[in-house]
């Protein structure tokens, strides 16, 4: 064993010196310097804080933590990373904290050996932790107080120490080719002894190493096969081998992959199902889309709070009766998860009217207004400076102004089915669409696109009013309409949000 144990710590004293040596150690980091002196440890201790690209000094914006163990090595690397995987919309802004070092192998490893003379001071550091970096770091930037802890081999082991000892301190763990080989396995005897015992614990713990091989020699199989066992309530775990790496190379994929499991589920964009409110018919069921990612999403028709047992969400749902649809995302954290709802009632087919003599095919009218607005105006009480037809020819672009107007399209539209029909609308900035008289959907306000509204509601054949209004302050500019017939409601495979051959009628339409 004890040569098994020197080839072991001759491998680590090599990847340390590759990794950490004093090219890294002068490089240039990102973020600002900052120390502390810490009373536990009997040294000053220097820290590289990075703060989101977005915060600005002054702001009430309070972000997670993230602690980065060999800051040296790892402070850049997990940088850059972060602000990809942020990019992306996979996980929020973050403060990246790293730490560096004095004696790594004194404050991460938890017992002592011969072999590693300053070895065993893992509870200090840990102390350190606790009573004075993470409330220094609260106390001096704009902490919320959920924090992640990142390790790489040595630091492995201490991150996984961590969670056994003061799993309270950090909401995710994540541990990269951990060294659980260290003194003959003692991180496996700890876990078998402390684990079935951690309890409420909401945290994840994401831990990697090297297919084949490599896997066996860092002894993480049996920290594997123990979480298999023992994991508590509320321990979500991964364990992720990765084929043809090194032991450097392999914390590259592992702050990649163990990022995005600890936010698992997280997204800036707007969560809606479609369509999002209508009437329906008593007794006939209609079709409800979600088209996002459907991992942990879940939804209610009672008027509840979807728990994570509620039914899980697909991309084609039947519903057989009105009433409040409640969908809810589930991320690895709880203050990250997104409610919408959405209220259909029962009614009968909207009335159909009969085809005036004065309007014939062809496209809608529209009349358009200039003004300065945050909201839509009343209409009816401007003058528009012009009117058209609203034909497949006619854009927002062919408009006098790019800014400051608005524009209300009117006119009929001709149902040549019965059945359900869905209406999109999207707009930068406000609109509300009119059918009937009946105002359907209200997008008012400043904005941009991204956020459609959507309604359902039955239509027998015949002829419809309808009328959109817009308007349009800076910025962008855009305006869609778009619905879908019953025929591709009750499609498989349907394609939502697409516009039909259905016949438009004007006033000023028509040669």
């Amino acid at each position: 064993m004890k040569n098994k144990t020197g080839f072991f710590l001759l491998l680590g004293v090599i990847c340390i010196f590759n990794l950490f040596g004093t090219s890294l150690l002068a490089q240039s980091l990102p973020g600002k310097g900052d120390s502390i002196n810490s009373a536990v440890l009997n040294e000053k201790r220097f820290i590289q804080v990075v703060l989101p690209e977005k915060y600005k000094p002054g702001s009430t914006d309070k972000y997670d933590v993230l602690y980065v163990l060999d800051g040296e090595g790892n402070t850049r690397t997990i940088n850059d990373i972060q602000h990809f995987i942020e990019s992306e919309s996979y996980m929020p802004p973050t403060i990246i904290v790293g730490i560096l070092n004095t004696d790594r192998n004194r404050d991460f490893l938890p017992t002592h050996t011969q072999e590693i003379k300053t070895s065993g001071g893992a509870d200090k550091f840990l102390r350190f932790f606790k009573d004075e970096l993470i409330p220094y770091v609260n106390k001096t930037y704009p902490s919320n107080g959920e924090n992640i802890i990142f390790g790489h081999s040595f630091g492995g082991v201490f991150v996984t120490y961590a969670l056994l000892m003061e799993p309270q301190l950090f909401k995710s763990y994540i541990a990269a080719d951990p060294s659980y080989w260290w003194d003959n396995g003692v991180m496996i005897t700890m876990t078998a002894g402390k684990l079935a015992n951690l309890t409420n614990l909401g945290k994840t713990f994401y831990f990697s190493g090297r297919e084949g091989r490599g896997l066996t020699e860092m002894r993480i199989p049996p920290m594997d096969s123990l979480l298999k066992k023992l994991a508590p309530a509320g321990l979500t775990w991964k364990i992720s081998a990765y084929p043809d790496e090194t032991h450097g190379s392999v914390r590259l994929k592992s702050i990649y992959d163990g990022l995005r499991f600890t936010y698992e589920g997280y997204s800036t964009n707007a969560i809606a199902f479609h369509p999002m409110n209508g009437t329906v018919l008593k007794d006939k069921p209609f079709t409800l889309w979600w088209f996002a990612d459907t991992a942990n999403v879940k939804y209610t028709t009672g008027g509840t709070e979807p728990t994570i047992s509620s039914a899980q969400i697909k991309t084609f749902n039947i519903l057989d009766n009105p009433g409040k649809v409640t969908v809810k995302t589930f991320t690895s954290h709880p203050k990250y998860d997104k409610t919408v709802s959405g209220n259909f009632r029962t009614a009968d087919y909207l009335p159909a009217v009969k085809l005036p003599k004065n309007m014939k095919p062809g496209g809608f009218d529209y009349a358009y207004y200039e003004g300065q607005w945050d909201s839509l105006p009343d209409f009816n009480k401007l003058m528009p400076v012009k009117t058209g037809k609203a034909d497949s020819n006619f854009t927002l672009e062919k408009l006098p102004l790019k800014n400051n107007f608005g524009v209300v399209i009117s006119g009929l539209i001709e149902i040549k089915e019965d059945g359900y029909y869905v209406f999109a609308l999207n707009s930068d900035d406000g609109s509300k669409f009119y059918l009937n008289n009946q105002l359907l959907m209200n997008n008012d306000g400043l904005h941009s696109t991204g956020d459609p509204k959507s309604y359902i509601a039955p239509l027998r054949k015949g002829f419809y009013p309808m009328r959109e209004e817009y308007f349009q302050k800076d910025g962008g500019r855009s305006l869609e309409l778009q619905w879908v017939t019953p025929g591709s409601i009750n499609s498989k495979q349907p394609k939502p949000l697409s516009i039909p051959l259905m016949q438009q009628y004007g006033k000023n339409s028509g040669n």
